[in-house]
């Protein structure tokens, strides 16, 4: 994407070690990204689909803030693995199967102290992931018309606030499209000039993840 590029800032081939503390204020930041915006994401899904994303997604979120003293203790791959198995079983719907897929495959892919080009590897990797189990790709109106072009523009060095400004107008984009994967496909013609309710999430989470990170 022209964005990535032209605000193109190469990081440091290594970020700094996260600390528990650091984790800490990782896991809150995602989880109240969603939490805080619950009523949103479901008037989103109201439009074209079940009308229970921010709810599942909220409840999801929640459990996880109620292990967060024992999570934050966690190394970062059994922290990843940790929350997506907690968003399986607590989110329900389609959106449980999804993320819980994304978080657990990063969890894998990703070693302790990652570097830059191991988070690009393991973004790519969770996205793979996410592709297959949902039988899906870009320009079908989900959360991979947000996570596909957020993970293209941190894999081309773009910097941090290059991805989050990505991630949400990639959420935005999904408005005029025709969704043809998922409970919105149903609609037809009737999805199209509304915004995806998961692009929309991902967007949220990628956000507050730069947003925290930024400050490292």
């Amino acid at each position: 994407m022209t964005i990535a590029q032209d605000n193109m800032t190469h990081l440091p081939s290594a970020f700094p070690p996260l600390d528990a503390e650091r984790k800490r204020r990782l896991i809150v930041s995602v989880a109240d990204s969603v939490v805080s915006r619950a009523d949103e994401l479901t008037a989103l899904d109201a439009a074209i689909g079940d009308g229970d994303h921010g709810h599942n997604m909220k409840r999801g979120f929640e459990a996880v803030l109620q292990d967060l003293d024992a999570l934050s203790a966690m190394d970062l791959p059994e922290l990843l693995k940790a929350v997506g198995t907690k968003l399986v079983m607590k989110v329900g719907g389609a959106s449980g199967p999804l993320y819980g897929t994304l978080f657990l495959a990063l969890g894998k892919a990703l070693p302790a102290e990652p570097s830059r080009d191991d988070v690009a590897a393991a973004f790519a990797s969770a996205i793979a992931a996410v592709r297959a189990r949902g039988k899906s790709d870009a320009g079908q109106k989900t959360m991979l018309d947000v996570l596909i072009p957020s993970c293209e523009a941190f894999s081309s060095g773009g910097d941090l606030a290059t991805v989050k400004k990505v991630a949400a107008l990639a959420a935005e984009a999904t408005a005029p499209m025709r969704a043809t994967r998922g409970r919105a496909s149903f609609l037809g013609e009737r999805s199209i000039g509304h915004v995806d309710p998961g692009a929309r999430s991902s967007s949220l989470m990628i956000a507050a993840v730069c947003d925290e990170m930024r400050d490292a």
